[in-house]
């Protein structure tokens, strides 16, 4: 099957999920900066969550515009990510109203931690399912710096018992981290 469909799916349920997370924001309850100063913590939430999502797009952006082909197998990894993902509006109001709770933090780190997973399970089948594509082949000749990824997040956990919030901000190291890893790796 080709991928133009499949990739319109894809950015159409990322925007869904994005635009559901902004109309969770709650409105300042005046005009003033005290009242954006009270709603900060949705406001960082809020940009991680987007981050988030811009990170998943880009990362399978890049990969499926050199992708000829999918299988069943890739279709169904991407819908259980995007299924995982859309849990984000939740744990993102969930994490911002519970700012210091751990489970509220652990909840938004596995949730990164699953969808890193099924990353690594759809690379590793795209790479089956489009075996005489070399430049997939070389895209993802390895998935550390998904590994890496996950890594970080898990020693978000770690800090987490201690400090809550490290889970997030883990999660947040994590992006840049896959970028650089995923550049590092092409070249």
């Amino acid at each position: 099957m080709g991928t133009e469909r499949f990739e319109a799916l894809i950015d159409a349920i990322l925007a869904i999920i994005l635009t559901i997370i902004v109309l969770e924001i709650p409105m300042a309850s005046n005009g003033s900066w005290e009242a954006l100063f009270e709603i900060r913590l949705d406001f960082i939430i809020y940009a991680l969550s987007f981050l988030v999502i811009f990170n998943f797009w880009n990362y399978n952006n890049n990969i499926f515009s050199i992708v000829n082909k999918v299988n069943y197998k890739v279709m169904w990894y991407m819908g259980f990510s995007l299924f995982v993902l859309s849990f984000l509006p939740y744990l993102t109001i969930f994490v911002s109203e519970n700012f210091n709770s751990f489970i509220a933090h652990a909840a938004y780190g596995m949730d990164f931690i699953i969808c890193g997973i099924l990353s690594i399970f759809t690379a590793n089948e795209l790479k089956k399912s489009d075996k005489g594509n070399i430049a997939l082949q070389v895209a993802l000749r390895n998935n550390k710096p998904l590994y890496y990824s996950i890594l970080i997040t898990t020693i978000g956990f770690i800090l987490g018992y201690f400090y809550p919030p490290a889970i997030t901000l883990c999660c947040l190291i994590s992006i840049p981290t896959l970028w650089i890893f995923s550049k590092h790796q092409i070249k």
